[in-house]
Order: structure tokens, then sequence, then C-alpha cells
């Protein structure tokens, strides 16, 4: 996934969930959409360096979008949680998912479940069995080590609910994480942010519901979905 024409900038602050405050290179202050509904921990610190990608488009509110942030430590994270999807979608054209190779046809955004829910990805073709994809952004790291949820998320543990039943019935369920910060090595469930959604991960896991996680190399030209990480 290619970025086009990113401008550089100083963090000053991000609020209102949406909103950030950046100081460009320029000089010049201006508002960024942050595409980010997450609490983003360790992902916001103001004087980091922040790259936005502006838009031509007259009938916006805010003419640009805070795609990337780069840490005191040189690591790389992804502020666009919009991205992790198309990371993925990229990733399972090129053949980079090993776990999902073999199926003739990805769609995306397809309904499914009792609960009103929109998989991320549905797999299908080649005699297998249907494969439901929900994919999540990990950009929450202590020490190398990536969590899931940042925040607590009924909308994640719908997911998981729908992902257990689809697994019961015989399809094949699979969450994978797309880790958008180059400084985690693994992954786990953030049972200290949110004990209800690491209770429902145990019971799609009795379910037979499938976890993975990707790496992602970043910088500020381009990202690609790397190598698998470990899940502990």
């Amino acid at each position: 996934m290619h970025f086009n024409s990113l401008v550089q900038g100083t963090l000053v602050k991000r609020y209102k969930r949406f909103l950030a405050d950046v100081e460009l290179n320029s000089g010049e202050l201006v508002v960024a959409h942050c595409p980010n509904t997450g609490a983003m921990t360790g992902c916001a610190e103001p004087g980091w360096r922040v790259w936005l990608s502006p838009s031509n488009n007259p009938k916006r509110k805010l003419a640009y979008t805070w795609e990337l942030a780069q840490t005191d430590n040189n690591d790389w994270i992804g502020i666009n949680t919009q991205n992790a999807n198309k990371l993925v979608s990229e990733a399972l054209t090129k053949g980079v998912i090993t776990e999902l190779l073999g199926y003739q046809t990805v769609q995306a955004e397809v309904k499914f479940g009792e609960e009103n829910s929109r998989v991320d990805f549905l797999l299908a073709g080649n005699d297998k069995p249907n494969c439901y994809l929900e994919v999540k952004s990990v950009t929450l790291a202590l020490d190398e080590k990536g969590f899931f949820p940042d925040a607590k998320t009924e909308r994640g543990r719908k997911h998981l609910r729908e992902l257990a039943s689809i697994a019961q019935q015989g399809q094949r369920a699979v969450l994978l994480f797309c880790v958008q910060h180059t400084g985690i090595q693994s992954v786990s469930i953030a049972k200290h942010i949110d004990e209800k959604y690491a209770q429902e991960w145990e019971r799609a896991k009795e379910a037979g519901v499938e976890v993975f996680c990707y790496s992602t190399n970043i910088n500020n030209q381009q990202a690609t979905l790397a190598h698998s990480l470990p899940f502990i």
C-alpha cells in the first residue's frame, strides 16, 4: 500500500477522539482528522513526528488525515485503522498470509451472523468451507508486546460471538491481528483493559475460531503486511 505525498509535521495534541493539532514543517498549525476510535495509548505523544495525507476535496471540513506517527525509538505506527483492511486485502491478493492460501474468491464487507454484523472478508472456493475473516488493528505496545483491544469494545465482543457461531456451524472463522506498530514482536489479548473481551475470546477459541498475527513494514512511502508474529 503506497502513500501519496504525505506531509510531515509534529504532533501538538490529539483530542475529541477524531481531531489532532499538528504543526507542519512549514510552521503552519493545522487540524487533522484522526481516523482511530481507540484510546491510542502510546501512539499520540506530543512532540512526535507525524505524517498526514492531504485532500483536495473542497467539501471536506478538514484538509488532512493523520496516517503515521514515529516514536522516539524510531518505531513506526499506522494511525489510520482503516488501512488495516487495505493491508490485509493486498496481502491476500499476493499470497502473503500463508494460512489463508487456496481460496478462489475474496469478498469484502459481507453481511453475516445473527447480530447484524459485517465480516471484513469472506474467502470461498476450491471445495473448502467458507472462511470468515475479521481484521483488527493492533498498536498498543508494552515492552515489544502488542495488546488488543486498547479500550473496552462491545463491538469487538460482538464480532467474537459472530465468529464463534460461524465456527460452530462448520465454517472457518479467523481473527487476524494486523500489527501497525513496528516495535511489536508478539500479540496478546488485553485482559487488563477489557476482561469481558478476554472472556469472549476464550469462548470463541473453544468454538474453533483461529487467530493469526502479522507484522507490518511501515515507512512514509508505503506499508505492507510482512510476516507472522506469535500470539501469546
